[in-house]
């Protein structure tokens, strides 16, 4: 019986470092699967923190857009066209939509080229002077009034261009 014991032994031993290496194999591979879930875990994280940061960037810019949207529609971007070409057709050679918009100095110009006519008037030199201001109002008032009001914003307002 003792050879049937050491049989039984061997056996059991044989059966247990068959069982060890079983474990050892097992625990290899789970932890290479623990090792390539980290990785895909890490990437999962990664494309989730740019998505993150796109939507934020997006979120800034969509933010942007509609503050100055908003800016514009209280300022009256849209009124200011409307405005500044109605005045320069009827009022155009006191320099009134040139004040508007803001352009101080050409204001001043067209004004003061208008009392310039007005008290020049009697010379006769004067009606052309009051003609040519009234000509430059009448054309930028047109130009004003045909102008999208996008391009009207970008070259008047934004643009600062002071004349025609």
């Amino acid at each position: 019986m003792s050879e049937e014991n050491k049989d039984l032994g061997d056996k059991a031993e044989d059966a247990f470092d068959s069982a060890k290496e079983k474990a050892s194999e097992l625990g290899e591979q789970a932890s290479e699967k623990f090792e390539d879930a980290k990785e895909a875990t890490k990437e999962f994280a990664e494309e989730a923190k740019e998505a993150a940061s796109d939507f934020a960037d997006e979120a800034k810019k969509t933010a942007n857009e509609f503050t100055e949207s908003a800016k514009e529609a209280f300022q009256g971007g849209e009124n200011k066209k409307l405005l500044a070409g109605i005045l320069a057709i009827l009022l155009g050679s006191l320099g009134v939509h040139k004040f508007i918009l803001g352009y101080q100095k050409e204001g001043f110009i067209l004004l003061g080229a208008s009392i310039l006519g007005y008290a020049t008037l009697c010379l006769f030199v004067g009606s052309f002077i009051l003609m040519a201001t009234g000509i430059v109002g009448l054309i930028e008032g047109i130009i004003y009034l045909t102008k999208s009001d996008e391009e009207f914003y970008n070259t008047y307002q934004a643009g600062q261009k002071p004349w025609f």
